[in-house]
Formats: structure tokens, sequence, C-alpha cells
């Protein structure tokens, strides 16, 4: 029988509660359980497509083209497992799924009420994660926090699983913040014991309290979060700030969180194999080599919003032994005269990052044209690869004014188009091409070399492509096009040979990265920017 986990938090948003999930999937994971990660989302969006970057972060997309709460990318990267369209269930997703049924006439009738119709919804969705992942462990984080009017459906919802499930199949795992005070840094517990009663009130007794702290825990504190929460004192799990997030897991098996879970919810005793997951630990805390990558994106401002770029480029720095540090460059700052020297002449290695709309776009060009021209390592991504296009075309094939009908309708050549399945397209949310899709790369190019095969499917969020008008202008004069959809009509990567290293793909590469896996594009283009490090410490 599937067991099932459930993550809330309280006290303060942005505790934790994903990494949490994922770190916890990665001890069951450690010892073998198959293990189905879910992000239940309180927001009436039906996904997070359409939600703003600046507020809301980076939008997380499944192999089968599910536009996701980037807490979906931590699980995938912690537990190494695919996630899909039903890890992710919103407020908009519930109530739509609810509303078809009753205009279907599948209530008989009744009235449709939250309490049962929603919440069966609620749990029919997660169940049938269980079932479609073949999972041992179902752990699934409620978005928000205990005492938000948006969860109360959720709460309900997992409530009454345990009723239906038997307390021997269900848990609940609460993070809360204990925070210290004054100048010598009481701890303090009476938010965490706030926290507690309120989910208390809901009918929710918590299993686990994570507690979110700055300081170690004396041993008198976890007594009395114990007493004065009704968890047992090995249930009290101290959860500080460490030097990378990957260290959690290991943090929480020290602490016997793996061992309580697995004998609260009599799961099979099983050895604990923490390896590999301790070696990459051990690089990224004390690695050999450094470097820094520049990240020229629009939307940097928020740390978020390229989530999975900056985890993907510490992936890449453990098979190279090497501390990224990565430069963030909000793009329109290169718009404002100052040469691009001033922000790239110190990083080993530019990443141009995704985006939409025209703002910032010319600054993306400029990044790109110094890296070309000063042989600085590039990688390109999604909108990367269509302004290194667009850059190519202005300034080495002479197309003056050469653009993407995205920023320019009327532009003289507009290399970068919209696909035509997308001309008659008027609703924004989930109509782009998404999800994973095949990729062929042709022999003898860097693309071909870093994956280490002929045949790749990578996941996809855009509706423009490069225009095959102007496929053979761009091969004439030096530009290789190095990956094309299975029926040639789409091209998904391009290079330039002449360059030390020089790439860019129409795909999102840092959704498939794990710090087990690191993505070959990121791998390598680490790999290039330890060898100009050495080679320019070698010439001084």
């Amino acid at each position: 029988m599937t067991k099932y986990i459930f993550v809330t938090g309280g006290v303060v948003s942005s505790i934790g509660k994903g990494i949490t999930t994922a770190s916890l999937g990665r001890l069951l994971r450690n010892r073998g359980f198959t293990v189905a990660p879910m992000k239940l989302d309180p927001y009436i969006n039906v996904d997070a497509g359409t939600m703003n970057p600046f507020q809301h972060g980076e939008v997380f997309v499944t192999d089968d083209g599910a536009e996701t709460d980037l807490d979906l990318g931590h699980y995938e990267r912690f537990m190494d497992v695919s996630c899909s369209r039903g890890s992710s269930v919103t407020t908009g997703k519930v109530y739509s799924a609810v509303i078809d049924a009753e205009r279907r006439g599948d209530y008989l009738g009744g009235t449709v009420q939250v309490i049962p119709h929603v919440t069966n919804e609620i749990k029919r969705a997660i169940q049938a994660l269980a079932k479609e992942q073949e999972a041992d462990v179902v752990i699934a984080e409620i978005g928000g926090t205990v005492g938000d009017i948006e969860s109360l459906p959720f709460l309900e919802a997992i409530r009454q699983m345990r009723t239906d499930h038997g307390i021997e199949n269900t848990m609940y795992v609460h993070v809360t913040l204990v925070p210290t005070v004054g100048p010598w840094g009481e701890v303090k517990t009476k938010p965490t014991q706030h926290s507690v009663e309120r989910l208390r009130a809901i009918g929710i007794a918590p299993d686990v309290l994570v507690c979110r702290s700055e300081v170690s825990l004396p041993h008198d504190v976890r007594e009395k979060i114990s007493l004065f929460c009704g968890v047992p004192p090995q249930a009290v799990i101290e959860s500080k700030t460490v030097d990378t997030i990957y260290e959690v897991p290991i943090e929480y098996e020290a602490a016997g969180l793996g061992d309580f879970v697995v004998n609260r919810l009599r799961l099979e005793p099983r050895p604990v194999n923490l390896t590999e997951w301790q070696a990459l630990v051990e690089t990224l805390k004390d690695p050999r080599n450094s470097v820094k990558v520049a990240v020229v994106g629009k939307y940097t401002s928020n740390g978020d919003a390229y989530k999975s770029i900056a985890e993907s480029l510490t992936h890449a720095g453990i098979p190279n032994d090497s501390r990224v540090e990565i430069v963030w460059i909000e793009s329109d700052s290169l718009e404002n005269g100052r040469p691009p020297e001033e922000f790239l002449a110190e990083v080993d290695a530019l990443v141009v990052a995704p985006g939409f709309g025209g703002r910032g776009i010319e600054g993306k060009i400029r990044a790109i044209e110094y890296a070309r021209e000063k042989g600085l390592p590039f990688l390109g991504i999604c909108l990367g690869l269509q302004m290194a296009v667009i850059e190519f075309a202005r300034n080495v094939c002479g197309l003056e004014g050469a653009n993407s009908e995205e920023m320019v309708a009327d532009a003289p050549y507009p290399v970068i188009h919209l696909l035509p399945e997308q001309k008659h397209v008027t609703d924004k949310g989930a109509s782009m091409r998404l999800g994973s899709y095949p990729c062929n790369l042709v022999n003898g190019t860097l693309a071909a070399q870093l994956y280490g095969s002929n045949r790749i499917e990578e996941r996809h969020r855009h509706r423009y492509e490069v225009n095959n008008d102007f496929r053979e202008k761009l091969q004439q004069h030096g530009m290789a096009i190095s990956g094309v959809s299975p029926d040639y009509r789409l091209v998904e990567m391009i290079e330039v040979p002449s360059h030390p290293f020089f790439i860019a793909t129409q795909a999102h590469p840092e959704f498939r990265s794990r710090p087990n896996r690191p993505h070959p594009l990121f791998e390598g283009l680490v790999r290039a920017a330890v060898l100009r490090r050495a080679s320019v410490g070698a010439a001084t």
C-alpha cells in the first residue's frame, strides 16, 4: 500500500518547505524506495505558466509539458526523478475539474460544495499520482502557510487522507521557524507553538517538526518544543542554514529523520546508501578550482527566476572540481552606453538566459557579440539562441536590422519568426511548444561531442523559432546548425565551430540537470571556463 507524507509550513512563507520535501524524498530514495513528489498550490491560476517571474520566480517544465512551480525542480534534482503533469495540483486545476464534472451532471443534481466535492478531487489527484508512478511513498507539499484562507481545502483534504488510509499510512511533517531575538540571541519557541496550534485546530497533529533556525537548538529547547507541540523529542529536527542546499539530506539523515519516517510508516527497513551524495557534497564544499560565469537575463533581480540555471551551473562544477560563482547581469544594464567589457572582462564564461518580450534584448545581443569576438565560452538558452542568431545575422552575415518577429513585427530580416502552428493561438496559458521533444545532432559537432549521442531529448517552452529562409545564409557565413527536429523543420541547436566554445539551444537543458548527473551543455561550459581561467593564469 502506498504511504503518504504531507509537508506543511508555518510562521512565515519561503521557509524552505520545498527543500525539506526534496531532502525527505532523497532520504527515502537512498533506501531504494520509489518516491512520487507533488506540489499542492493554493493559487487560483490553473498553472504557473502565465505568472510573472519577478513575482513568482521560475516556471519549471516537465517532460509531459506541464508548466509548474519551481519546487518541482528541487524535487527532480534531489530525488533524481521526473515529475509529470499530475505532480502539480492547483486550486484552479481542482475547481476546473469540479466545475466540468458538475456541467456533465456527474454529481446527479446534488449541491456542489467544498466538502466533499472539492476535497474529493484533491484526494483523487493525490491517489492518481500514486497509481501513475507506482509509488511506495507520495510526498505532497502544501503551498503557502498554515492560516492562509486559500490553503484550507487542501489541509482539509490531507486531514481526510488519514481517515481514508489509516494512521500507519499517513504522516504530517510541519516546517516551522525558531527565531532568535534580543542582544543575547535568545531562542524563541512561541512562533512554532502558535503555528502547531493553528494546524491542530484544523484537525492535523504533526508527526515531525522541522525547525528552521540560524543556531543550534539546545536540548532543553527541543524538549520544550516536544512537550508543547505534542511530538516525540526525536521528531524535532533541527534545520540550520548550510553551505550548500545539497547538504540538507545528510544533515537530516544524521538527525535520524530517515529512520524515524521508515519506522513511523512501517516501511521495510533497508540499508542507506549515501556514498554518491556525500561525495558530491564534499566536492561542492571544497573544490580545487573556481570560475566566474555571467548570466545575462531579463529577470535577474529575482534570484528564483533562473533557479534551474543556477543549480545547473553548480552541478556542472562537480565533475570539473570547481566552484562556480555566478555574476548576475540584468540585460537592460548593457544598453546604457557602458561597454560590455565593464561587465564581462573578469568572467570566464557567459550564459544568456530565456525570457519573453523586447525589453533588454539589445543588451543580450551586445553580450553575445562580446563573447563571440573575444572567445569567451558561451551558452545560449531558448531566447539566448534566438539572440545569438540575430547577433550573427547582423554582425557576420551583414543583415542590418535583423530581428525577431516577437520584437519587431516588420523587421527587414525576420531571422526569428513565429512557429506556423502558433499563428492562430489566442490563449496564453499552456499554449506554447511545451515539454520534451527529440532532436537529431550532426556528427562531428560540439553538440554531438558533449552529449555523446546523435539522438537526444530536451524540454521546450517557446513560440518562436529560427526562420528557415535564413538557414543557408547563416551556414554560409560560418554558423553550424548542429541540432534539428527529426523532420528537419526546426532548428534546435546552433554553434560557431571557429570559436573555442559557442553553442546555443532552443530547449531548456537546465530542467534536466541533476547534481549526480550534470547536464552535458553546462558541464562543457564550465570545463571551457576552467580551461580559460587556467590559460589566462598561465599567461600572466
